[in-house]
This record gives C-alpha cells, structure tokens and sequence, in this order.
C-alpha cells in the first residue's frame, strides 16, 4: 500500500536542505527519508507527553479539591451565622424586639391593662357603674330616700377601694419600681435570654472550631491532613527525588529504551549520511567528469532499448562506431523498425547529447550528418535538461529530425521522448509508403503530429508555473489532464493510422 502526499514546503531551513539535492528522484528519496526519521522520532517522545499529561491533571484535581473545601467551610459558617443573628441578636434580633414590643412603656402589656383597668371608660368601670350606678336595678330596689346616702358612701367607700386597687395593680405592673411584678418578670426574662445567648454563642463557638484550621483536632483539620497526606503519596509517586516512585522507575526505563533507539538511529543517520556523501561525490564527480556525456547516451540508450522491446523494435547503440561516412561516429543509437511495422526495416537515429554548445542551428546540422552516417530517414536530436538552450522547445520538428528535451532523473519527461520516437515511427512510415495510398492518412498524421508538438510546448509552460505560481496549482491540474488527454489522443491517432497503413502495404504486397 501507499500514499500520495503533494506537499508545500515554506520553512527556510528545509528548504535549504532539499535544495541542496538536484529536482528529481534524489531529492524525492532524500525527503522520504527524512519524513521516515521524524516519524520515529515523534513516536518515541510520545510517552513523555502522555506523563506529563498525567501529573498536571493530578495537581489539577487537588487543588480543585481544596478550593471546593474551604469555599463550603466558609458558606457554612455564614449561613449559621445569619440565623442565629437573626433570631437571637441583643440589638436587632426577633426575640428580643418581641419582648421589647410587651414590656416597654406604652407597651402591647400596659395598653391592655389601662384598657381594662386604668381608664374612667375602662371595661371594669364601666361593669361597676351598671351593677352600683344610680339607674342600676340595685338603687331602684333601694328607698330613693334613703338609699341616696348609702349609695353615695357605698360608691365613695368602693371607689376608694378601687382606686387603691388601680394603683396597686399598676404598681405591679409599672417598670419604674424595681420591685414590681413586671420589674421582677422583665428580670427574669432578660437574665433567661443572656443564658440562652452565653449557650448559642458557645455552640456557635463550637461549631466554627470544627471547621477552624487553627485548632488541630477540628473536623476541617483531619480532613486538610488526610488531603495533604494523600497529596504527598500521589507526589511521591509522581517525584523523580524518590528513586522507588513510579515516575522514576517509568524515567529509567523510558531512558534505556530512548538510549538504545538513540544508539540505533545514530548509526542509521550514519549510514545515511555516508550513503548520501557517497552519492553526492558520484554526482559531483560524474558532472565534472569528461564521461558524463557518455552517461546520458547510455540512459537515452538504454530508455530506447526498454520502449523498443515493448513494440518489437531494434535499439543499438552506435556511439562508439564508425557509420557510413569515413571515420565518424556521429549517431548514438540507430532504432530498426520490427517486421510488424509497416515500415519495417527503417532506421531512426538518435543523437543524446548533454553538452551546452549546441543551439538548434548546430543541432539540425548534427542531425543531418547523423543520418547520412547511419543510413537513417528520420533523426531524433535528445537536449539533456540541465545543458539545453532556453530557447528550445521540449518537442519540436523540422523536416524529418525531432529535437526533444529530456531529464534522465525526472520519469514527468519520459513522456516528450516517448512522443518523439511516436513521431519518428509516423515519419518513417509515411516515407515508406507510396504517395497514391490513402493519402488523406497523411494529412490525418501530420496534424497528429503538429497536435503532439503544441502540447508538448504547453506542458513546457505548465513546469514553469508550476515552479512560480503555487497559487494556481488547481488551473495548472485541469490544463494537465486536458493536455495529457490530447496528448493521448494524437498518439493513438497516430498509432491508428499507421497501422492503417501497414494493412494497405500488405494488400499491395499481396495484389503485387
């Protein structure tokens, strides 16, 4: 299985370490490598996090544990507070502003009595003067007479008396004698409530030492100790001080294992790094060498053989051989079309050459030499990528030599050299074809081949903006699959038609 990654590299850094590798296969090799090395290394620097992780959840949860404790401890004590205040304060509490309404001077107590006793119109004056008034029914029984003076003596002598009564009774009642009854009663009451507050306030007392981190055998105080004690023991284990907790023994056994992944990607980065020194002095040794030439012969060549084997062709490299002309060797590999061809037998020379001294003008005059020395009607005329002039398109035809750019380290150009060797095959069968055969076929070719040129130009320009324009990598993908897909095309026209052409050859062979 695999994956395909289309990446955008912007860090300064990487992008200076890839650019150190030429564009192709070596530095595609070189990031899959390096995308290898920090995989691993991401994997091995998981289980430190994950403790990490670990420990700071733990402190997390204790402190919120004590922040919940004293915050309760606190709304308990203040709502207990609150209520006995409420009911028991000596200023503003509810009993003792109840009290105060009865016993006070013009109290709801002394109201009552004056209502019932103290006052002329009071109810029991008012009760004596209809049983012992002068229209009452014991005056009528009475002597008018006579009863006047008894009456009168009766109501002085009874109010006397009465009035004796009133004042003793109001006497008792009055808070201004100390030894009144209400005097005694308000006494009472008022040493009554200073217990009940003495007692209130003790179990007050009581209750907030319970919740008081001062004294050490409150409820409060067991409980922060048992808190701390636990706090202690999962520290404990959490510590790297204790050499027994878990953390630490989790840390050596994490480090023997990190020591000896250190250790065995040490010695992979060294085989890397000598393995990359190794290739880039090849590199640099084949570029500056006077071989590197007779290199890219040889993967044109051997490019060449590997298309030929697939279509039954013929291709031999010749670079080292005299051809036809005395003493030149002009023409690297000669390609001889299969007997399936309908051109079979016809040669197609290809000159490689990775040299900058050769514009176009010099090239088409290779190229003419190169066919006249290998005996060949059509000729292929390969820029290597790194020396080709910029003014030369990556496929372009003149006559019967095409001229094609190619990148031996880069597979995207195979496809201009494989377009070229189409076009060859589709020239040299046309010349091996009599003029009166189908000649709309012709035609039918030679637009194919016009077609394959102007989109091998138009995927010249994609590579450039590609290299520029990131930003329109969506558009630059549709031109391509448009591209490639006429690309495609012209090529299986081209194919079709020369097979057509083979078929007519060989029913004029037969007619013949």
């Amino acid at each position: 299985e695999a994956i395909e990654l289309s990446l955008r590299i912007q860090d300064p850094e990487l992008v200076a370490v890839l650019a150190a590798y030429p564009e192709g296969r070596a530095r595609s090799e070189f990031a899959l490598t390096a995308l290898r090395i920090g995989i691993l290394a991401l994997k091995q620097a998981q289980g430190r996090l994950d403790a990490d992780v670990v420990r700071a959840e733990s402190e997390r949860l204790i402190t919120e544990l004590n922040h919940h404790l004293v915050k309760h401890q606190h709304e308990v004590a203040q709502q207990l507070a609150n209520s006995l205040k409420e009911y028991f304060d000596p200023e503003s509490g509810r009993f003792s502003e109840r009290v105060e309404r009865l016993v006070r001077a013009d109290g709801e107590l002394e109201q009552v009595l004056q209502r019932q006793i103290g006052r002329e119109d009071s109810e029991l004056a008012k009760t004596l003067a209809g049983h012992f008034g002068e229209t009452s029914p014991l005056m009528r029984l009475l002597s008018p007479e006579e009863s006047k003076g008894l009456l009168r003596s009766l109501g002085l002598t009874l109010e006397s008396a009465l009035k004796g009564q009133r004042e003793a009774i109001v006497r008792e009642f009055s808070l201004d004698s100390k030894e009144s009854a209400l005097s005694r009663l308000v006494n009472e009451l008022t040493q009554r409530h200073g217990k009940l507050t003495e007692a209130l306030q003790g179990s007050i007392k009581n209750v907030v030492g319970e919740f008081s981190l001062d004294n050490e055998g409150s409820a409060l105080s067991r409980l922060v100790k048992r808190v701390e004690t636990a706090q202690k023991q999962i520290s404990s284990e959490f510590s790297l001080d204790a050499e027994s907790s878990a953390l630490a023994r989790m840390k050596r056994e994490l480090l023997e294992v990190l020591d000896a992944h250190k250790k065995a990607n040490a010695d992979f980065q060294q085989e890397v790094i000598t393995a990359l020194a190794a290739m880039s002095a090849r590199k640099e040794q084949a570029h500056r060498s006077t071989i590197h030439g007779a290199d890219f012969e040889s993967e044109v060549h051997r490019y060449l053989q590997a298309e030929c084997q697939n279509s039954g062709d013929i291709a031999t490299h010749t670079g080292n051989t005299t051809g036809l002309i005395k003493n030149c060797k002009i023409g690297d590999v000669v390609v001889e079309l299969g007997p399936e061809n309908a051109a079979a037998g016809s040669r197609i020379v290809v000159e490689a050459k990775e040299s900058g001294n050769y514009n176009l003008a010099k090239a088409r005059e290779e190229m003419e030499t190169a066919r006249k020395n290998r005996g060949a009607g059509v000729g292929i005329f390969v820029y290597s990528k790194r020396t080709a002039p910029d003014d030369v398109q990556p496929l372009v035809r003149y006559g019967n030599d095409i001229f094609v750019t190619w990148d031996a380290d880069d597979a995207a150009s195979d496809i201009y050299l494989w377009a070229g060797v189409s076009i060859a095959k589709a020239l040299s069968t046309r010349k091996a074809v009599r003029r009166d055969v189908k000649e709309a076929n012709f035609d039918s070719i030679e637009r194919a081949i016009r077609e394959v040129e102007k989109q091998a130009g138009g995927l010249e320009e994609i590579n450039r903006l590609t290299g520029t324009i990131k930003g329109h990598s969506d558009k630059i993908l549709h031109r391509v699959q448009i591209m490639q897909a006429s690309f495609a095309q012209q090529i299986d026209i081209l194919n079709e038609h020369i097979e057509h052409l083979k078929s007519a050859l060989d029913q004029n062979d037969t007619g013949d």
